[in-house]
């Protein structure tokens, strides 16, 4: 039943609809990721072991390599969602001119001004815009996101992976990193940075906020939604270049985090161009 109805790349980031009815695997992303109920039943987020309540007077906000899962309500027909995946460029830069992402709050109320926003850029999305079009409502729905996660209430604290100090840890993340594949044995890259299996996940974890398998999932479904949005190679060979032994075990951790099967994907998405 888990289907994409609507999907846009852009520089923007992702634009999605999706007909959710199962559960993901708990996972990350390198954007920021707004995620807004539109029709159906209420479901739930896990973010960060917090579970928030997903409905259509609600939004919930994750920072990048924040670990989340959506857990549904309804299992048969599922519900529509709204889900924006931010560049980080979008934001303002910070005190030190950095640009960061980050939002105040996981869980906060629609607005009316939002709701209005919401239901308008949706329908926007699911009707094939113009890029000028989409463009400026997806700016301007950000925007207003961002700001209301930093209204009336302190900021949250401990939100967001620090950033990473450790010079073995930068080796394995650039390893990593170098060509990202279920292959990748993660002992071998603690033993080429010099640590011990235990001390290695235990480090990992500590200058990142998430385990070496996550960040390396991370990585992989990366891989795969850009060779899926912007190739036309058989599902089979992105598996075997993925380092899947076999396409039904990509199709199995493809949906695992996206929530449908990458032939379903690719159907739905379109790359808008600037």
């Amino acid at each position: 039943m888990s289907r994409a109805l609507a999907v846009f790349h852009g520089r923007f980031g992702r634009a999605t609809v999706y007909q959710l009815n199962k559960p993901f695997n708990v996972h990350a992303h390198r954007e920021g990721h707004l995620i807004f109920h539109v029709g159906g039943m209420p479901a739930s987020i896990d973010v960060c072991d917090r579970r928030c309540l997903l409905d259509d007077t609600s939004i919930v906000a994750v920072n990048p390599w924040e670990p989340h899962n959506f857990l549904p309500t309804d299992i048969a027909d599922g519900a529509v969602f709204f889900v924006l995946y931010v560049n980080s460029e979008w934001f303002a830069p910070d005190a030190s001119g950095t640009c960061a992402l980050r939002f105040g709050r996981t869980h906060f109320k629609r607005t009316a001004a939002l709701e209005k926003q919401i239901r308008r850029t949706a329908a926007l999305v699911c009707g094939a815009p113009s890029l000028s079009t989409l463009d400026c409502e997806l700016r301007h729905l950000i925007d207003i996101c961002h700001d209301e996660s930093w209204q009336s209430c302190d900021a949250e604290e401990g939100r967001g992976a620090a950033g990473v100090t450790d010079f073995r840890v930068r080796k394995s993340i650039r390893l990593m990193s170098e060509s990202p594949g279920a292959e990748i044995e993660l002992d071998t890259i603690a033993r080429e940075a010099g640590l011990s299996r235990p001390h290695f996940y235990r480090l990992f974890r500590n200058q990142t906020g998430v385990t070496p398998n996550l960040y390396l999932n991370t990585l992989i479904m990366e891989q795969a939604l850009d060779a899926l949005v912007t190739t036309e190679a058989p599902i089979l060979d992105i598996s075997f270049d993925l380092g899947f032994s076999s396409q039904s075990g990509f199709t199995r951790f493809f949906a695992a985090n996206v929530g449908m099967a990458p032939t379903d994907y690719r159907r739905a998405a379109k790359v808008l161009r600037a």
